[in-house]
């Protein structure tokens, strides 16, 4: 037989050794951030449709009255009246066109952040290559787990962030140990553990 351990051991391990909460998590952070943006621009898509609503129910007034004014009134006052109106279409008109404006500008915020939320996500939850490299270097928890690692140890956090367990490997023995870490044992006690089973 080629291994002398089960396989679904073997594979058992294999699986609890993927660590793929990071990535759920930023996954999450990234749907979060495109429905907050959905959010924001549908609220700004209502709001500039409900004052070019508002604004076109005024301007059906104001040709309304117009009419009933050309209709009631003598030729005379129907002049300075229809410059009075016309005025007002033309007020209506530009507030219609800066709304549609605005609304383009919106768009065009709105591709914008799209670009970058999908540089973000191209780039991943720890950022791109130098941000990561320059975090790993002045970090120095990531630089002790890089040491522990090194030597085959894996030690991985809970669901709080506490790093509470530690996997051993042992590649000569081909031997695998999962050490619960508990803070009534001193740290003594766990490095000469650690140093007797690699």
């Amino acid at each position: 037989m080629l291994l002398e351990e089960d396989p679904a051991t073997l594979i058992r391990h294999t699986i609890g050794n993927f660590n793929i909460h990071p990535d759920k998590t930023a996954i999450g952070r990234i749907n979060e951030s495109l429905s907050t943006l959905q959010q924001a621009r549908d609220l700004r898509v209502r709001e500039a449709e409900s004052a070019l609503k508002k604004l076109s129910r005024n301007f059906q007034t104001l040709a309304t009255q117009h009419n009933e004014t050309v209709s009631a009134h003598h030729s005379t006052d129907h002049a300075s009246q229809i410059v009075e109106l016309d005025t007002q279409k033309f007020r209506v008109a530009k507030a219609a066109s800066d709304l549609e404006i605005e609304g383009e500008r919106l768009e065009q915020e709105l591709d914008g952040l799209k670009s970058r939320l999908h540089e973000l996500n191209l780039q991943g939850a720890e950022g791109d290559g130098a941000t990561r490299s320059k975090r790993e270097l002045e970090d120095p928890t990531i630089l002790k787990l890089k040491v522990y690692r090194s030597l085959g140890i894996d030690i991985d956090p809970d669901s709080s962030g506490t790093y509470n367990k530690a996997t051993i490997r042992n590649t000569q023995k081909g031997d695998v140990h999962v050490v619960n870490i508990d803070p009534r044992f001193s740290r003594f006690f766990y490095a000469n553990y650690f140093w007797q089973t690699i």
